[in-house]
């Protein structure tokens, strides 16, 4: 059903790599999301008022709230494929993530309202009268969530979508709490206990669970993740086809949409380069990392490497000796050596230490002075401390 959909309403359905294309994707998605919502909350409506069940109804308006949401979908999709402008010159697709945390923020909205009717629902219990039909719809409602759920999924595995897969987790957690509701159901038809409030509010806490879930997910691009493994992977791999590359370090991806990651890192070459050359070799790195699609753009900033001064290759011994021994999980790079007014010499250099390294800044730079000094005070020392 779902290749019948993508063959039907997409045009190039593999180009995902086009705006457009994806636009389209969720658009589609919305529609979808609207017609199924749609049906199962006229349907669960009727029912909540015919069987008196808060569950039930505290159901249907949660399908209604999915409507809804699909509703933002499309719109946060047509509004993401905006081309750049002056006042947003990085496009419009942190949109989408946007629409995921409305998403969200709309579930848990919902939730609440629930918790609330059915722990009154608790206290004034309300007499159900439920039927077999009853059970029927519940169940065919459970399939039809379990199908957009899976439909959600692939659409957001294909278009690597945040908001696809919010929607997803909700429909997932749909399923779960018209289970809920049919467990009632079932017990006032086999057993006669009206246990309808308790899955009311059971049902209010999954679906409060799921959206708080996913609003982190959605969040999270939002607030600036580091870079994806696999992206790190894939732009290491390319550095180590170039021998000219003598490490990398500080690589930086700032997500604007799914499409659209601008990255810029590090990287460290023979300091005899003429600036002609390190730039063209940067360039041409730059041009193979974003061909290989990892990133839209990357930026390279040059660290010169200087291998035949006998001082500076001393320090440098004494500076990763001095490191190995306070705490193996701090890295040093771009160490250079500059005179300085009041005649000594100036040795600079930039540590990088785990984010969550028990000493801050200055105390490690001070340990780190502290260390060195035992090797003389001919020399300034000025340390960069930053943290990856």
């Amino acid at each position: 059903m779902t290749e019948l959909l993508i063959r039907l309403f997409i045009k190039d359905p593999d180009d995902i790599k086009n705006p457009s294309t994806r636009r389209r994707y969720g658009i589609m998605a919305g529609g979808v999301g609207i017609a199924c919502n749609i049906l199962l909350t006229v349907f669960k409506i009727a029912m909540g008022i015919i069987t008196g069940s808060v569950s039930i109804m505290g159901d249907a308006v949660n399908n209604l709230s999915d409507a809804v949401s699909s509703i933002a979908t499309m719109i946060g999709f047509r509004l993401s494929g905006k081309s750049a402008d002056k006042e947003h010159p990085y496009g419009h697709g942190r949109l989408e993530y946007v629409t995921g945390f409305v998403i969200s923020a709309a579930v848990i909205a919902v939730a609440i309202n629930l918790f609330k009717t059915s722990v009154e629902n608790i206290i004034h219990r309300t007499e159900l009268d439920v039927d077999w039909l009853t059970v029927i719809i519940l169940c065919v409602a459970i399939l039809v969530k379990m199908w957009m759920a899976l439909f959600y999924r692939k659409i957001s595995v294909k278009i690597s979508s945040t908001a696809m897969r919010a929607t997803a987790t909700d429909s997932m957690a749909d399923c779960v709490t018209t289970s809920v509701a049919l467990i009632s159901t079932l017990v006032m038809l086999i057993g006669g206990i009206n246990i309808d409030g308790i899955a009311g509010a059971l049902v209010a806490l999954l679906v409060t669970v799921s959206g708080i879930r996913a609003a982190l997910e959605s969040l999270t691009p939002l607030l600036g993740p580091g870079p994806n493994p696999e992206v790190t992977a894939a732009i290491k791999r390319i550095l180590e086809g170039h021998p000219e590359i003598l490490g990398s370090h500080d690589l930086r991806v700032h997500e604007y949409g799914p499409d659209k990651s601008i990255a810029s890192m590090h990287v460290a070459m023979p300091a005899e380069y003429t600036l002609l050359q390190a730039h063209e070799l940067a360039e041409c790195i730059e041009e193979e990392i974003v061909e290989s699609g990892v990133v839209a753009e990357i930026t390279l900033h040059i660290d010169p490497v200087v291998k035949d001064d006998e001082e500076l290759n001393a320090w440098t011994l004494r500076i990763n000796e001095t490191l190995s021994s306070m705490d193996g999980s701090i890295t040093v790079h771009d160490i250079r050596m500059h005179g300085s007014k009041n005649g000594k010499k100036r040795l600079i250099f930039e540590v990088t230490a785990p984010y969550d390294y028990r000493k801050s800044d200055e105390d490690l730079r001070e340990d780190i002075i502290k260390h060195l000094e035992k090797f003389g005070t001919d020399v300034e020392i000025h340390i960069i401390v930053d943290r990856g």
